[in-house]
C-alpha cells in the first residue's frame, strides 16, 4: 500500500511539473483569464437564471473583450505613442549637440561630429531591428496566439466554473465548512487587492492625469500611466510625478498652473486616498500596506505585468491559509489523528 501511493504520488509530482511547463510559455494570458473569470463569474451566475450556460459565457466573454481587453490594448498604444514621442523630443536641439561638440572640442583638443556617429549608430541599430525581424513576428504571434488562449480559458472557466469548485472541494482533504471559511477568506482578500488597491489606483491616477491635461503637461497620457502604476504601491503613489511636474511649470514660466497643478493634486488626489481606500477596503479583507509592496514588487519579477494583480493576492492567501489553519488546527490534528 505505501508503495502504491508512493508510486501515485510520483506521478502526480511528475505530471504537474510537466503541466507547469505547458502553462509556463502562456502564463501571463492564463493569469489574465483567471482574473477575468473571477471578476465576471458573478454575473455568471446571474445570467444562468435567464439564459443557459454556454449563452451567457459567450455573452460575458464578449463584454470582456469590449470592456476590458480592446480598451486595456488602446491604452497601451497611446501610452507608446506618447512614449515615443517623449523619446523623439530629445532631439538634436533640445541636446544642443553643437554646443556638446564645441566643449569636447575645447577640452580635448579633438574634433567630433556627433550627428555623424549618432547617424552610423542609427544605420547600426536599424540593420539590428531588420535582423530581428523574425523575433519581432515571434513576439506578435506568440501574443494573438495567447489572448486566443486567454479568452478560450476565460469561456470554459464562466461555463464550467461551478463543476471546477466542486471538483476542487472534492479533492481538497478538508472539512466543507473548514473550506468555506478559507475560500471566503481568500475572496475578499481577492476582491481587497483587486477593488481596495488596484481600482483606486486607477482613480487616483486618472484624477491626477486629468490635471496634467487641463495645464498642458507633454505626453500626458504616458504620465498618467505612469501615476496608476505607482499608485499601487502604498506610501509613492502619484506625486512622484505631480511634483515634479508642477516645478517643470514653475521652470518653464507658468507659476499660477503650477500652484493650482500642486493644490489639486494634493487635496483632491489625497483625499481620494485618505477617504476613499479605507471605505472600500473595510468592506473585504484588511491588508497591510507592506504586502502591498511586496507583493507588487515582487509580483512584477514573478509573473510580469499580471503580478501588479496577483503578486498580493498570493501574499494576502498565504496570510489566509496560515489564519484559518491557526483557527482550525486543533480540530484538524484530532480529525486526522496528528495529535
Amino acid at each position: 500500500m505505501n508503495i502504491s501511493k508512493g508510486y501515485l504520488l510520483t506521478l502526480v509530482l511528475i505530471f504537474a511539473y510537466l503541466s507547469w511547463q505547458l502553462v509556463v510559455p502562456f502564463l501571463q494570458y492564463v493569469l489574465l483569464a483567471v482574473l477575468l473569470a473571477f471578476l465576471l463569474f458573478p454575473l455568471q451566475q446571474r445570467l444562468e437564471s435567464y439564459v443557459s450556460p454556454m449563452l451567457a459565457a459567450l455573452s460575458l466573454v464578449l463584454l470582456a473583450i469590449i470592456g476590458f481587453i480592446i480598451p486595456f490594448l488602446l491604452i497601451v498604444a497611446v501610452v507608446a505613442d506618447d512614449a515615443a514621442n517623449l523619446l523623439e523630443s530629445l532631439d538634436a536641439e533640445t541636446l544642443q549637440v553643437s554646443e556638446l561638440e564645441s566643449t569636447i572640442e575645447d577640452q580635448t583638443g579633438m574634433e567630433v561630429d556627433l550627428i555623424e556617429t549618432a547617424a552610423d549608430s542609427a544605420q547600426e541599430v536599424g540593420t539590428f531591428v531588420l535582423e530581428q525581424a523574425t523575433a519581432w513576428f515571434s513576439a506578435l504571434t506568440h501574443a494573438l496566439i495567447g489572448f486566443g488562449l486567454a479568452l478560450f480559458l476565460l469561456y470554459y472557466l464562466l461555463k464550467n466554473g461551478d463543476n471546477l469548485l466542486e471538483w476542487i472541494r472534492e479533492v481538497t482533504p478538508l472539512p466543507m465548512d473548514v473550506q468555506d471559511d478559507l475560500y471566503g477568506e481568500l475572496s475578499d482578500v481577492m476582491w481587497a487587492v483587486l477593488v481596495g488597491h488596484v481600482l483606486i489606483a486607477i482613480i487616483e491616477g486618472v484624477i491626477a492625469g486629468l490635471a496634467l491635461f487641463a495645464v498642458g503637461i507633454p505626453n500626458a497620457a504616458f504620465w498618467t500611466f505612469i501615476m496608476v502604476i505607482l499608485s499601487l504601491v502604498p506610501l509613492i503613489g502619484a506625486p512622484l510625478v505631480w511634483i515634479p511636474a508642477s516645478i517643470y511649470l514653475v521652470v518653464i514660466g507658468e507659476p499660477l498652473l503650477a500652484a493650482g497643478l500642486a493644490v489639486y493634486s494634493a487635496i483632491v488626489v489625497g483625499v481620494s486616498d485618505d477617504y476613499l481606500r479605507p471605505v472600500v477596503v473595510d468592506r473585504y479583507a484588511e491588508i497591510s500596506p507592506a504586502v502591498i509592496i511586496l507583493g507588487v514588487l515582487g509580483g512584477i519579477y514573478a509573473f510580469g505585468i499580471m503580478g501588479l494583480f496577483f503578486g498580493p493576492v498570493v501574499v494576502g492567501a498565504l496570510i489566509t491559509v496560515i489564519e484559518v489553519l491557526d483557527e482550525e488546527y486543533d480540530r484538524l490534528a484530532e480529525e486526522y489523528g496528528m495529535l
